[in-house]
C-alpha cells in the first residue's frame, strides 16, 4: 500500500495540513499510520464527511436594530 504525506493529501483534498493533522489524531481517516511525528494517510483513503457543523445553524444571523 502506497502512503501519502499530511501536504500531498492537503493538496488533494483541498483543506489545510493542520486539519488533516485533527482528523488523524480523532482516528477519522481509516488507514493513517504514525510513522515518528508525521502521519501516513493511505493513497486511496477517503476525505471523511465534516463533523463540525452539527445542527446546520452555523451562519451567524445579523441582528437589526430598529
Amino acid at each position: 500500500m502506497k502512503y501519502l504525506s499530511i501536504a500531498q493529501t492537503a493538496e488533494r483534498w483541498g483543506i489545510s495540513t493542520r486539519r488533516i493533522q485533527i482528523l488523524c489524531g480523532e482516528g477519522r481517516v481509516p488507514g493513517a499510520i504514525r510513522i515518528g511525528s508525521v502521519w501516513g494517510i493511505p493513497e486511496d483513503a477517503e476525505k471523511p464527511a465534516d463533523a463540525r457543523i452539527k445542527n446546520g445553524k452555523y451562519i451567524k444571523k445579523k441582528i437589526h436594530n430598529s
